[in-house]
């Protein structure tokens, strides 16, 4: 289905996933994204494009409840923030941090397992459908058969991949994505795509930040730029994704050229 075709589904009657009630934005005394409306509904893909430093991975981060927007009001499944545990928020969205550190010596298997903790009761260690779920999210992302290898001795790519394991491993039904193709080769960016994309056909809803607007509108349904000056655009990916966007987006010249049926968006 295309991007187009999903963009013109129904909305459906339930609480958006995550939902912004014009938000501010900001680090410090600098606000970077400005009185922010934004629904984000299960079975939809959205996708976060903007210069650098202009807020995008701020914005995934006060999403995720991990820094208080400034101004306005931020609903998860149709709840204030405010009024989320911690534990219980944990089942029900993921983040992918832009960069994810293994300080610690561990196998693969440990490390995906983590995404299972928060569905785990205290002092209870991983049961056997934990460990065949975050063997499950391994097979899914490439990388079966390297539960007992020690993380550290993964590629760049092949650690990246572990960690969209450990999200998947999560199961959750709001996905928060920073970059999550950053060191992945052309082949592994869209199986990763791929796979997100059929989360959101199942019923999730995914929110990822990327750089390429071909990636976007090949996958996604709506899109969010987000300019250097607070200000943004969002909506269907047909009506915001266009050559002139992207240039005054970018501050450089786009153009676009179809394609098997699809467009595509080059640098002139």
């Amino acid at each position: 289905m295309s991007a187009e075709a999903r963009a013109a589904l129904p909305v459906g009657v339930a609480a958006p996933l995550l939902e912004c009630r014009r938000i501010d934005i900001g680090i410090g005394s600098r606000t970077l994204v400005r009185q922010l409306d934004l629904q984000v509904r299960s079975g939809s893909m959205l996708a976060i494009l903007g210069p650098n430093g202009c807020g995008k991975s701020l914005s995934l981060h006060t999403f995720a409840g991990l820094r208080s927007a400034h101004a306005g009001e931020l609903r998860i499944c149709g709840r204030p923030i405010a009024d989320w545990t911690r534990r219980s928020l944990a089942r029900e969205l993921a983040l992918l941090p832009q960069n994810v550190e293994d300080p610690f010596p561990a196998t693969v298997l440990e490390t995906v397992l983590l995404g299972r903790h928060p569905h785990i009761a205290r002092w209870q260690w991983e049961s056997a459908l934990d460990a065949a779920i975050a063997s499950k999210a391994l097979a899914a992302v490439g990388l079966a058969g390297y539960e007992e290898r020690d993380v550290i001795t993964l590629s760049g790519g092949e650690r990246r991949r572990a960690a969209l394991a450990a999200v998947l491993a999560q199961t959750p039904r709001l996905f928060l994505l920073d970059e999550p193709t950053n060191q992945l080769d052309p082949n592994h960016q869209l199986e990763a795509l791929q796979l997100l994309r059929g989360h959101a056909d199942a019923g999730a809803a995914v929110v990822v930040t990327l750089h390429d607007p071909n990636l976007a509108a090949r996958f996604a349904d709506h899109v969010l730029l987000i300019g250097k000056d607070g200000h943004w655009r969002c909506g269907s990916v047909a009506e915001i994704l266009t050559a002139q966007h992207l240039s005054q987006l970018y501050e450089t010249r786009f153009e676009t050229v179809g394609f098997d049926g699809r467009r595509l968006f080059f640098q002139a």
